[in-house]
């Protein structure tokens, strides 16, 4: 005997729900984020969208995704021995950053053993992006076959200090002739990473993280095409970067509405391209004082980007917030990654989110808010005219502001922070490294310094803001009143 359940209505949920309620009003349940953006409490086929399908498009070897882990060090024997354990321990690819990129003769050194044509090397040098590429492209010996990654990024390095050695536009048309050097030797290498990180990492909204995504790819891209690197070069050697935290849903959905503005991009350009989404995990969600809830964020992180289509994923060490992460913290970084690809096996599915009502919705709210701070920036002259003028930072100071007053008035919780706070916590170990000090003396704009939420949190934070964060609040408003 077959037995049937009657499909509530809408009208039946909101009888239910008012009733669970005790004469509240069910709007009260409807929430309004920072991009203006509505939270429904139910979504189903009466207030559906157009499904979305937004897979990733390329195949990791085999794998989902492509497991990358990050390296940072001055001494080449000590990177190599940690790039090599990371790749035997599970890692695809690599992202490097510290001294070994100065030059070709150490970065040589600390890429000994590492077979560049199956493990994609990639660079995290700032400003400095152009003479690091230099420098692996050396390394690399000209092996066509070699999968570099030379993420060249001056923009965001631009916007997180505040400043560069040069104007940046002789950085990015300095990024851009760098790859159309290195295209003919290296068909397999990358050349740009768009991302929004400098706004997340800042304070700033989803929508406000997407609108510099697109704002950055549509720079970098011009300036390939007057270097004279072909458009199809040019975007299938954009890599695009997108922050994921543990706020999974709106993570998994910012992949995806990252995939569907770079659809819109590029056909702007005359050549549709698949996307390339380099996720990587939220600093500004990480706590210092115990670190090891930071486990679980990055788990969650970690799921939103697999989940969401990232086609490589980045976690950073859960002791990041206080110093550079050791070999365990890295260790653990990887595992949780390996946990979530061969044993939760979350990436067997093309796109697991495809089909829900809600994070449909959420994929196209966000993708419509990117692409509005997207337009709102090209209004203003484009990206580097943005920051130059700090609309974009006044926005995102905006958008910090709601942030910070949501935790502090209860509308948020972090765990070992705000709630279930371990009054012992154990300490945790990191390794020495020297700060990068940025050379801002050629040009500069209001600076967008990242923050971390639990730190108004933690010991002598609660009753007094940072230098930094006030420094930031006065600078973003300066050009403001200088241009009244």
């Amino acid at each position: 005997m077959t037995q049937t359940f009657p499909i509530p209505s809408p009208a039946d949920w909101r009888a239910e729900a008012e009733k669970a309620l005790k004469g509240r009003p069910v709007e009260g349940l409807v929430h309004l984020d920072v991009d203006h953006l509505t939270t429904r409490p139910l979504y189903g086929r009466a207030n559906a969208t157009e499904a979305v399908f937004a897979p990733r498009g390329s195949d990791a070897d085999g794998r989902a995704w492509d497991l990358r882990t990050q390296v940072e060090g001055d001494d080449p024997e000590a990177v190599n021995a940690a790039m090599l354990a990371d790749l035997e321990g599970g890692a695809a690819s690599v992202i490097l950053s510290g001294a070994v990129l100065a030059d070709s003769e150490p970065l040589g050194r600390a890429l000994a053993g590492v077979a560049l044509e199956l493990a994609p090397v990639g660079l995290d040098a700032g400003l400095d992006g152009a003479d690091a590429a230099n420098a692996l492209a050396v390394a690399a010996k000209g092996a066509p076959r070699a999968k570099l990654m030379f993420h060249l990024d001056p923009l965001t390095a631009f916007a997180a200090a505040g400043g560069s050695p040069r104007a940046i536009e002789d950085h990015v048309g300095l990024a851009a002739n760098t790859a159309a050097r290195h295209a003919g030797a290296y068909p397999e290498a990358s050349f740009f990473l768009a991302t929004g990180r400098a706004a997340h990492e800042a304070g700033g909204s989803a929508g406000q993280e997407l609108g510099f995504a697109a704002a950055s790819a549509a720079t970098y891209l011009k300036a390939a095409v007057e270097a004279g690197l072909p458009i199809e070069r040019a975007l299938a050697g954009t890599v695009l970067g997108v922050s994921v935290d543990a706020e999974y849903f709106d993570s998994m959905a910012k992949v995806r509405a990252l995939r569907l503005i770079w659809r819109s991009i590029s056909r702007a350009f005359g050549h549709e391209a698949p996307a390339r989404i380099e996720a990587r995990s939220s600093r500004r969600m990480l706590a210092a004082k115990d670190a090891w809830p930071n486990l679980l964020r990055l788990t969650a992180a970690g799921f939103a980007g697999a989940v969401g289509g990232a086609d490589a994923v980045v976690l950073d060490g859960f002791s990041r917030a206080i110093g550079r992460p050791d070999a365990f913290a890295r260790r653990a970084a990887r595992n949780t990654q390996l946990v979530l690809m061969e044993e939760a096996h979350i990436g067997r599915v093309a796109d697991p989110a495809a089909g829900s009502w809600y994070l449909d919705h959420r994929t196209r709210d966000l993708a419509e808010a990117g692409w509005a701070e997207f337009q709102r920036i090209e209004r203003e002259g484009g990206l580097v005219a943005s920051l130059r003028g700090g609309g974009l930072q006044s926005r995102i100071v905006a958008a910090r502001a709601a942030g910070k007053a949501a935790l502090a008035d209860g509308g948020g919780q972090m765990v070992g922070v705000t709630k279930f706070v371990d009054a012992e916590a154990r300490p945790v170990a990191v390794e020495t490294g020297a700060a990068a000090i940025a050379d801002c003396g050629g040009d500069r704009c209001p600076p967008l310094p990242p923050i971390r939420w639990a730190e108004a949190f933690e010991d002598g934070a609660r009753t007094s803001r940072s230098a930094s964060g006030d420094q930031a609040d006065l600078e973003v408003r300066a050009p403001k009143e200088a241009s009244q």
